[in-house]
C-alpha cells in the first residue's frame, strides 16, 4: 500500500474535510487533484502553527458567543409577562396565528433585545392562553419563555 499523505485544506472540499483541517489522502489524490486546484497545501511544521493558532482563535471566539448567548439568556427569563394582542373570534378563537415574527417584536419592545424569529419554536397557537416559546440562541444555549395571547 501506498505511504498517506498529510495536506492541510485552504478550502472546503466535500467528503473530506473544512478549511483549515489536517487531513490523510492517497499520494495521488494529493498530487493530481487538492494541490493544483489550490484546495490544500503541504502540512509544514510552519503551516501547523498557523492552523493551530487560527483554531485557538475560533475556539474563543466561540466561547465568547456562548457567553453573550448565555447573557441574553438570562435577560430573557427575567422578562415577567410577554404579551402578544391578537384580534378574538368565538370561543376565544384568534383570527390568524401568533408567528415567531410576532414573539421577537413583543421580545424587542419589552427587553430591547434583538433575537432572530428563526431561532424561535413556538407551538401551534389558536386560542387565548399562556404558551411556552423555545428560544435557540445559541448551538449549547436555549431559553424558555412565557407568552400570554390576549385579545384586543
Amino acid at each position: 500500500m501506498a505511504k498517506r499523505v498529510q495536506l492541510v485544506l485552504t478550502k472546503d472540499v466535500t467528503k473530506l474535510g473544512k478549511l483549515g483541517d489536517l487531513v490523510e489522502v492517497a499520494p495521488g489524490y494529493a498530487r493530481n487533484y487538492l494541490i493544483p486546484q489550490s484546495l490544500a497545501a503541504r502540512a509544514t511544521p510552519g503551516l501547523l502553527k498557523q492552523v493551530e493558532r487560527r483554531r485557538e482563535k475560533e475556539y474563543q471566539r466561540q466561547l465568547e458567543l456562548k457567553q453573550q448567548a448565555t447573557e441574553q439568556k438570562t435577560a430573557l427569563e427575567n422578562i415577567a409577562g410577554l404579551k402578544i394582542a391578537k384580534q378574538v373570534g368565538e370561543n376565544e378563537a384568534i383570527f390568524g396565528t401568533v408567528t415567531t415574527q410576532d414573539v421577537a417584536d413583543a421580545i424587542k419592545a419589552a427587553a430591547s433585545l434583538e433575537i432572530d424569529r428563526r431561532g424561535i419554536t413556538i407551538p401551534d397557537i389558536s386560542q387565548l392562553g399562556t404558551y411556552k416559546a423555545e428560544i435557540k440562541l445559541h448551538a449549547e444555549v436555549t431559553a424558555v419563555i412565557n407568552i400570554e395571547v390576549v385579545s384586543n
